[in-house]
Formats: C-alpha cells, sequence, structure tokens
C-alpha cells in the first residue's frame, strides 16, 4: 500500500505540490486525473524516489522511499517521454533492466514485443512517439515490480493500443496483484480502467473517490412529472445535486443509491421516467460543482 501524507513540494517560490494527502491499495488502478501543471508529474517523481518531498512523508508498503533501494525495487515509473540509452535497441534495454530488475521477465518482454510488432534489434531512436510508450509499458510490465506508475501512458496510443494495454494491465493484475498508478490530463482515457480516481488541481487534491462507491451514490434520473405537486413532492424528498429543466423535462442528478431513488419517484406520478448510468466524467463534474468547483474545462481533454 502507499501513503502520500501532507506532502508539498516547491520549485523557485511556486508550489508545484500543495499539502497533497492519497492513499493506493494494492492490487487497483489508481487514475491522477489534472490539467497540465496540476503538479501530477511531481506526484509520481516523488513516489518514485527521483524527487524529496519538501514536507509531509511517502510511504511505499511501510518504506519512506526517496533514497531507498529496497522500497525503490518495488517500483518502476514511466515518463511522459520516456528515456532509453542513446543509440538502444529493445535488446539491449532488456539486458540492462534485467541487471536491476532480478525478477524481470524476458520471455514475456519478447513474446510482447513480437504481439506488438517492435522489432527487438532496431534503434530505438527510429520508433515513433506511439512504438516508444508501447515499449516503456513493456519495459514497465516486464520489470515485474509490484507498482508501476504511468505519466500520460496512453497519449500517443490509438484505441486498439490502448485497449491491449488494458488488457495486460488487467491480467498483470489477476497473476501477480500490480498496482498501476496512471497520471493522465484526460478523464475518458482512464474511465474504463481505474478503480479509484484523485483529481489534482493547482497542486491540491480536489477529490479522491473510489469510482464504484460514486457511481452506486449518485443517479441520473430524466422525468416528465404529471403535475407540478407531484414534482414537488419528488423534489422535497430526494437530494438533489443537479437540476437541468428543458419544456416540462426534468434531467436531475441525485444523491443516493438506486433502489431508495426509484422508491421516492414510486410515490409520485410521472408521464415518462428514466434512470440513466452517468459517465465519470459526469459524476466528477456533479461532486466538484457541489463543493463550488467548475472543473468541464480541466477534466474534457
Amino acid at each position: 500500500m502507499i501513503e502520500i501524507r501532507n506532502v508539498s513540494k516547491t520549485f523557485d517560490q511556486n508550489k508545484a505540490v500543495d499539502n497533497v494527502s492519497v492513499s493506493i491499495k494494492d492490487n487497483t488502478v489508481f487514475g491522477l486525473i489534472g490539467t497540465n501543471g496540476a503538479g501530477k508529474s511531481t506526484v509520481l517523481r516523488m513516489l518514485a524516489g527521483i524527487l524529496e518531498q519538501d514536507e509531509g512523508e511517502i510511504v511505499v508498503d511501510g518504506m519512506p522511499v526517496f533514497d531507498n533501494v529496497e522500497a525503490k525495487r518495488l517500483i518502476y515509473f514511466i515518463a511522459d517521454e520516456p528515456y532509453f540509452f542513446a543509440n538502444s535497441t529493445a535488446t539491449d534495454m532488456q539486458k540492462y533492466l534485467s541487471s536491476v530488475y532480478p525478477s524481470f521477465a524476458k520471455e514475456d518482454y519478447y513474446a510482447y514485443l513480437s504481439n506488438f510488432s517492435l522489432d527487438k534489434n532496431r534503434k530505438i531512436n527510429t520508433f515513433s512517439k506511439g512504438m516508444k510508450k508501447q515499449l516503456a509499458l513493456i519495459c514497465g510490465i516486464c520489470s515485474n515490480t509490484k507498482y508501476l506508475l504511468c505519466d500520460e501512458t496512453f497519449d500517443g496510443l490509438d484505441p486498439v493500443m490502448r485497449q491491449g494495454i488494458k488488457s495486460i494491465f488487467a491480467s498483470e493484475m489477476e497473476k501477480r496483484g500490480l498496482t498501476p498508478i496512471v497520471a493522465s490530463h484526460n478523464l475518458r482515457e482512464l474511465e474504463d480502467i481505474c478503480d479509484h480516481v484523485g483529481l489534482l488541481h493547482k497542486g491540491g487534491v480536489l477529490l479522491s473517490k473510489d469510482l464504484e462507491d460514486m457511481k452506486c451514490n449518485i443517479q441520473k434520473i430524466q422525468c416528465v412529472f404529471a403535475s407540478n405537486k407531484d414534482e414537488e413532492r419528488a423534489v422535497a424528498s430526494l437530494d438533489i445535486m443537479k437540476n437541468e429543466k428543458r419544456g416540462s423535462l426534468n434531467t436531475l442528478t441525485v444523491r443516493g443509491n438506486k433502489a431508495e431513488i426509484l422508491a421516492i419517484f414510486a410515490t409520485v406520478n410521472t408521464v415518462f421516467f428514466e434512470a440513466l448510468p452517468l459517465t465519470l466524467e459526469e459524476i466528477f463534474i456533479s461532486e466538484t460543482e457541489v463543493v463550488g468547483y467548475d472543473i468541464k474545462n480541466l477534466i474534457l481533454g
């Protein structure tokens, strides 16, 4: 388990990370969302032990991570722009990583290279951006670390490749308990893979919640009430986060579990009624608007 407790980091009097506290459970996919400059990369670099925090503490499986070889062996960090040795090939990277990570999965590595049509003997500096991203992910997965830190991992990958990587994540989580931590500026990229999401804004955590709990506790209802009295009775009984009305059609975002909300609507008369699934995007917008933030422009990447 990873614990980030009251962590702050300043560069030249600019506070990149401001009192961030986040817990990341094992064998889950944690998504770190935020615009460019929100502090995502700085948090990941501190978590990887590359940077030392100015305040607070970062603990990985009970160990402080900075300047700690044992803790760092549990972590593989993939930067937004992956680094490879000059004039190296995929084979060269395998030899190097095998010397750093004793459990490096050599056979899996070459199998993944073949599956992704990456030439093991071709110079990496001739690869496209997407190919470099694929290779970096393969290196990270095959290093067999417990935690895989991914900074803008899916940026530059086509939809087919993104699905392929997500499938590999799922397989490795089931097989050995991998815990991926994925930073992105685009919420849509993470909606179908994350178990828990944290939203960074101006260096601080605006929201950190389990996705299943969020989805179960917020409902979207479209309905046309039979009368104004029916509408008044329903609205008085519901914990409404957002109410949009177009003509007679009400679109309500309501806090509460589905069964309770359906029971309330069963007591009033409606001409039309439909419960709709919410996207992760809609959930985040609703949650943050309630606490006074308008983040539509921040997460619609």
